[in-house]
């Protein structure tokens, strides 16, 4: 018998609901939902929680070949959502670009100055920069967040829009001849690629 049918055979045995199990074992109804639908295993410390709730062994609960699925499962779970929390904070640096002196300040300025600091470069193309730098910083927010739950999906969606803010950045400074703040992005963005190549998600 597989762990997902052990798992339901215990929780029925017991009379109780997929969501009185979650609040006795203090997780979600939907990991629940998970193991017992054999999508996916507990984490090593759910296993020992739900033998010691049933008063079975780990062993009884699951064999030698799941235990070591179970493993990996959870590896690539720490890999994804660590990796989420570095794009996130990845993400979170552009917000320096506002203060740091990193664009054209013009004929009149100096060299070069922050963002609002600056008088060679126009109002709207100033909100342009403005944006991005903006929805790439709460992007990366997002993706700190989302990093300290079990969603892989969201931890992907926030890695592939972080990435696509970071191309577009990197773009606009460059097509707009804003060299520092074009490097600053590339930057970001290299590091991300870097990070990425070869992680697959749980």
């Amino acid at each position: 018998m597989e762990f997902n049918e052990k798992l339901q055979e215990l929780r029925k045995r017991r009379s109780l609901t997929q969501e009185e199990l979650a609040e006795a074992l203090y997780v979600s109804r939907t990991a629940v939902s998970k193991w017992e639908s054999g999508r996916g295993y507990p984490s090593i410390d759910s296993l020992k929680a739900i033998a010691r709730y049933f008063s079975v062994t780990v062993d009884e609960l699951i064999c030698p070949e799941e235990i070591l699925s179970a493993a990996e499962h959870e590896k690539r779970a720490f890999v994804s959502r660590s990796l989420s929390l570095i794009c996130g904070a990845l993400d979170i640096l552009p917000a320096a670009l506002l203060v740091m002196p990193a664009f054209g300040g013009g004929a009149e300025g100096p060299a070069s100055a922050p963002l609002f600091g600056t008088t060679g470069i126009q109002p709207w193309i100033r909100a342009v920069f403005a944006v991005l730098i903006g929805l790439t910083v709460i992007n990366g927010a997002c993706g700190v967040i989302v990093s300290r739950f079990d969603r892989p999906v969201w931890n992907r969606h926030r890695r592939a829009t972080g990435l696509a803010l970071s191309v577009i950045g990197c773009a606009v400074f460059i097509v707009t001849r804003q060299p520092y703040a074009g490097i600053f992005y590339f930057s970001i963005l290299v590091v991300k690629g870097v990070l990425m190549t070869g992680v697959k998600d749980s």
